[in-house]
């Protein structure tokens, strides 16, 4: 698969290719407003915040150009890091001051269905000037993040998102810094403006949109991220693009992969050194800083073929912390309350994804009814999922499935078609049993899979949390194009 670089802008082309380190500071890069903290009610017990999305300016590409008109979380690219802790309740009060309706999905956090901000299902969307407070109690320890469901691949587009991240009772030995980078990449003009294209008929039957301008924590990498010699860190990676997937080799250094997708996983390296992020999902690094004192050494995304870059350096400074990192090898994380399937009782389910700008597709069913090719083409449809193809806007139709609440399942998904496809479901997480038939060598969980093109996977979880969840490709031209349906928990 390759990007479509013969239209990259001249702006977009020099930074995708040339950008350096994230914007500097003592503690590297530009924190994702971490000060942000959630306010403790002691009489209550609930953690709160206050948040407004709205209109605001960001400077995205540096002070050599304009700063460019985007949408934030009270108007900041990105959103407040959200932090509470493991089996707190945490309240967060939403004010819309956009020009279009929006919600609140908590992507990856397992809380009741009517506090998982999918419009039209499980609540109304909020509409410009209204207020909505979203409360639930965050059960699993890990790195998640929030953005809205309604437009996704316009209002993702624009910098509605943050992360989120729920502390361990007990924060894990051995770490020195605990650090965030949200990756995006950003469709920009000359002016460094973003393109107003959002879900054309191309990107949405293709790769989704690509865009030509990569940022960690909504900066151009242009400086470097500043580290110690001999400090361990946490690196929490989330990827906040619409349809971009990074590959992270960094030069040099042996990271360890500790969780995905919030869930601990047993300590490795990943496969071939490179650090594979697909959109929604997130990955949690030990990073030990074995370089000397005053070098620098590269991260690389190298995920697709003769396009590599650097995404940044990581810059030494002259003083060391310690003389090498903690001897200890990396621990692995306590286990989150996330209930064990029974496979040898779990019930199969069969999900073929189908369609694309590359496939032959006749038709679908849209709202209960046959259409043909053309007919979907006229509506913005190109995917399908078994054979269904969801029409834009529309959230309440018939599921997928319909799970016994407590009952174990397993889905068998088919990738038939030439893309990749990051299939997200809400309200739970999975075990990524096997790959294309052979089992998986650590059973991860995760809540948001991603399947190769022309590729197969089987997931497998217990259907504990009542209520209609959405089953969706996380690249969002994708989803908005057809590719996604819902699994009712009864």
């Amino acid at each position: 698969m390759t990007m479509p670089t013969s239209r990259l802008p001249a702006l977009g082309r020099r930074y995708l290719m040339l950008a350096g380190a994230a914007a500097a500071a003592a503690t590297g890069l530009r924190p994702a407003h971490a000060a942000a903290q959630a306010a403790h009610n002691s009489a209550s017990g609930v953690s709160t915040i206050r948040l407004v999305a709205r209109p605001g300016r960001a400077a995205l590409v540096g002070p050599s150009h304009p700063e460019t008109a985007v949408w934030g979380y009270d108007g900041r690219i990105p959103g407040s890091e959200i932090r509470v802790r493991q089996g707190e309740r945490l309240r967060v009060v939403l004010e819309n001051r956009l020009p279009q309706e929006t919600t609140i999905h908590w992507h990856g956090l397992r809380v009741p269905n009517a506090m998982d901000g999918v419009p039209h299902l499980t609540q109304p969307p909020i509409a410009p000037g209204e207020i909505f407070a979203y409360e639930f109690e965050v059960q699993d320890a890990g790195t998640y993040w929030y953005h809205p469901h309604v437009r996704s691949f316009e209002q993702v587009e624009r910098g509605l998102y943050g992360p989120l991240v729920v502390e361990e009772r007990e924060p894990p030995p051995t770490i020195d810094r605990d650090v965030t980078w949200v990756l995006d990449d950003w469709r920009l003009l000359e002016d460094a403006q973003i393109a107003g294209d959002f879900g054309n008929a191309m990107e949405a039957g293709m790769a989704g949109r690509v865009g030509n301008t990569v940022t960690v924590n909504g900066r151009v990498p242009d400086a470097g991220f500043t580290v110690r010699s001999g400090e361990r860190l946490r690196l929490r990676l989330v990827n906040a693009a619409n349809a971009r997937i990074f590959g992270l080799v960094f030069e040099g250094h042996e990271p360890v992969v500790i969780a995905l997708d919030g869930q601990p996983v047993a300590p490795h390296a990943p496969e071939d050194g490179r650090v594979v992020v697909g959109p929604g999902m997130r990955v949690d690094l030990v990073l030990d800083m074995t370089g000397r004192p005053g070098t620098r050494a590269r991260v690389l995304d190298t995920y697709y073929a003769s396009l590599e870059y650097k995404l940044l350096d990581i810059a030494y400074g002259a003083e060391p912390l310690r003389d090498r990192p903690p001897a200890p090898p990396v621990p692995g994380l306590p286990a989150n309350p996330v209930s064990e399937p029974d496979l040898a009782r779990a019930e199969r389910h069969a999900v073929v994804l189908g369609g694309g700008m590359m496939n032959h597709l006749e038709g679908a069913l849209v709202d209960g009814r046959w259409l043909d090719a053309r007919e979907m083409t006229s509506r913005g449809l190109t995917w399908t999922v078994n054979g269904t193809a969801a029409a834009p806007g529309l959230h309440v139709h018939e599921p997928l499935a319909v799970l016994r609440r407590g009952a174990s399942y397993l889905l068998a998904i088919r990738n038939e078609t030439a893309w990749p496809h990051p299939m997200h479901l809400h309200g739970h997480s999975f075990r990524v049993t096997t790959r294309n038939g052979v089992p998986t060598r650590h059973r991860e969980w995760q809540d948001t899979v991603l399947i190769p093109r022309r590729e197969s996977a089987e997931i497998a979880f217990v259907a504990d949390n009542p209520g209609d969840w959405m089953f969706h490709c996380h690249v969002l031209e994708h989803q908005a194009a057809g590719m996604m349906g819902l699994v009712r928990v009864a």
